[in-house]
């Protein structure tokens, strides 16, 4: 069957098979996985729920992994990474996203205005390390902050469903009640299960937002027993992480970050241009990230998560030298791939886009 499809591809150049079939039905394909938006539900501020029926190659997910999606606007097609919010053993196969719409944010936007029944996308298999462990820990946490609720609800909603005994609990924060997407729902867990605490902590109704130690002692004074996930803005992150190092309980927190924390760059420092040979275009080194760099040349290199965990911007570099912007790694190996969004040039560059 593989052969037959390969054959027909080879006579329907320059275009996949899929192309075609896409005329046709766009949910009708052999090799890209796509879905469609079967319902929509605007009950949180700021965010929409999707629900989305894949096509036959949709295999399922882990709680806590992302997926991409990906959407055609104004002609061109734009890839992001969000997190399922149901629980992995959906047995209808439907996958379920609530998308914060992001004030720069193009794909949110768009969805969050523009997502309607019956709308297709294309969709990409899960992926991501952030996930629960095939062995349940006995204790666990869940650390979150605005959007970064996704992932944790996938893992509270499947727990729920395999009838979890150990306990869990569940910490968000966000700016008030109305932009709790779930909020409903998460408090109706907490009552059908009492080994499962969720506290929500909303600055704007004057309570403290800030991470602190005696907080987690107070709510659960057994954490450092527990498995720890967090996920969240750049401002929490680093306040549950300087608790769990002073701890000596690093090796028990696991995170997942949805803002790429960097130092911003000094152009004064910047040497150099950076050549994007494929396209004949050279620029003036900013100090910038390669994506943005690009981007600033008038180039639209796919991307997905700008943050380093999708792969998606993945380019290869003929020659120079480029630095990872979150370890500070340098790297001066000729003809390797590297990720856009996390890496930007040390003096002269030769990017093949």
């Amino acid at each position: 069957m593989v052969g037959l499809i390969d054959l027909v591809e080879r006579l329907t150049t320059p275009h996949p098979l899929d192309r075609y079939l896409e005329l046709v039905r766009p949910t009708l394909t052999l090799r890209q996985m796509r879905a469609e938006i079967t319902h929509v539900r605007r009950s949180a501020v700021g965010s929409v729920t999707l629900t989305l029926r894949p096509t036959r190659q949709w295999s399922g997910h882990l709680a806590g992994q992302y997926v991409q999606i990906g959407v055609v606007i104004d002609g061109v097609r734009h890839t992001r990474c969000y997190s399922p919010v149901n629980t992995q053993t959906r047995r209808d196969r439907h996958i379920e996203l609530t998308i914060k719409a992001h004030p720069h944010g193009l794909v949110s936007n768009y969805l969050h205005e523009n997502a309607i029944p019956g709308m297709v996308v294309d969709l990409a298999p899960a992926a991501g390390v952030f996930h629960l462990p095939e062995q349940r820990p006995d204790r666990i946490v869940l650390i979150t902050g605005g959007s970064g609720i996704t992932p944790a609800l996938s893992m509270l909603r499947t727990l729920a469903t395999e009838g979890y005994q150990g306990k869990v609990l569940f910490l968000h924060y966000n700016r008030s009640p109305e932009w709790v997407p779930h909020r409903t729902e998460l408090q109706a867990l907490a009552l059908q299960h009492t080994n499962f605490r969720v506290e929500m902590l909303y600055p704007e109704l004057g309570q403290d937002p800030n991470f602190s130690y005696d907080e987690l002692e107070r709510l659960a004074p057994w954490f450092a027993a527990a498995q720890t996930y967090l996920c969240g803005p750049p401002g929490l992150m680093k306040a549950v992480r300087t608790v769990y190092e002073a701890e000596q309980l690093s090796d028990r927190l696991h995170l997942e970050e949805f803002v790429l924390t960097v130092a911003p760059a000094d152009p004064a420092t910047a040497e150099g241009s950076v050549t994007f040979s494929g396209s004949d275009i050279t620029t003036e080194n900013t100090g910038a990230s390669l994506l943005e760099q690009a981007e600033s040349a008038g180039l639209t290199p796919e991307y997905g998560c700008r943050m380093g965990i999708c792969f998606t911007c993945t380019a290869v570099k003929r020659s120079g030298c480029t630095r990872n912007l979150r370890t500070g790694e340098v790297d001066a190996d000729p003809d390797q791939p590297i990720q856009l969004c996390i890496n930007a040039p040390v003096g002269d560059v030769d990017i093949a886009i």
